[in-house]
C-alpha cells in the first residue's frame, strides 16, 4: 500500500500539466526526489507482493529477498525525504528572477520556458516574478521598443485566460500600470511548488514509520 501511495505521488509532480516543471528546467535536481519516490515506489510494490508469496508459500529465498531490500528502500524514502525539504529553500525569487531574464523569449509560444510562463502569467494575473519591472532588464525582447517591453501576457483581460478579451491592450504595453497585472508571480509558483514539496516529503515520512 505504502509503494503504491508513492508511485502514485511521484507519477502525479512528474506529469502534472500545470507546467512549472519547465520553469525551473535549467535546475533538474528539484525533481531528484519524485524520482526517487517513482522509482521506490514501484520497487517497494513489487517486494510487497514478493514478500506476500513468500511468507504464503514460506519460501525463504523470497523472504530473504525481501529482507535484503527492505533496507536500501528504506535509505532511499529517506534521501526523498530529505531532498524534498531541503530543495524548498532553493525556490527563492532570486532564483525565478534569473531564470526568467535569463530564458524568457517574450511571446514565443514555440519556446517551453516562455510558452509555460506566458500560461502562468494570464492564468493567474500576475506578471513575471516580481511585477511588469522585470521585463526592463530581459534581453531577448525582438522588435521590441522600451516603451514595449511588457509582454501581452501582462496585460489585463476580461477573462484570464489566452481567449479573454484585453481591456486596452496599446496602453498596457507602453506602460500604462491600470491595464497590467501588477502583482507578480513569485507566490504563486511559491504556493504550487510547497503543495508538491510537503506532500511529497510528509508522505514519504509516514511511509518510512510505517517501514520502521
Amino acid at each position: 500500500l505504502g509503494g503504491a501511495c508513492l508511485l502514485g505521488v511521484g507519477i502525479w509532480v512528474i506529469v502534472d500539466p500545470t507546467g512549472f516543471r519547465e520553469i525551473v528546467a535549467a535546475n533538474p535536481l528539484l525533481f531528484t526526489g519524485a524520482y526517487i519516490m517513482l522509482a521506490m515506489g514501484a520497487m517497494l510494490f513489487l517486494l510487497g507482493f514478493l514478500g506476500c508469496c513468500g511468507a504464503i508459500r514460506e519460501n525463504k529465498c523470497l523472504l530473504l529477498f525481501f529482507f535484503m531490500f527492505i533496507l536500501l528502500i528504506f535509505l532511499a524514502e529517506l534521501s526523498a525525504a530529505i531532498l524534498a525539504f531541503i530543495f524548498r529553500e532553493n525556490l527563492t525569487r532570486e532564483f525565478f528572477t534569473k531564470e526568467l531574464k535569463k530564458h524568457y523569449l517574450r511571446n514565443n509560444d514555440t519556446d517551453v520556458f516562455s510558452a509555460t510562463w506566458n500560461s502562468v502569467m494570464i492564468t493567474f494575473a500576475c506578471c513575471g516574478v516580481n511585477g511588469p519591472e522585470d521585463f526592463e532588464a530581459v534581453p531577448h525582447l525582438p522588435n521590441a521598443s522600451f516603451e514595449e517591453a511588457t509582454p501581452e501576457a501582462c496585460c489585463q483581460r476580461e477573462l484570464q485566460s489566452r481567449e479573454g478579451m484585453f481591456i486596452n491592450k496599446e496602453a498596457c504595453l507602453t506602460g500604462v500600470e491600470r491595464f497590467q497585472n501588477r502583482q507578480g508571480c513569485y507566490t504563486v509558483i511559491l504556493n504550487s511548488f510547497e503543495t508538491y514539496v510537503y506532500l511529497a516529503g510528509a508522505l514519504a515520512i509516514g511511509v518510512l514509520a510505517i517501514e520502521v
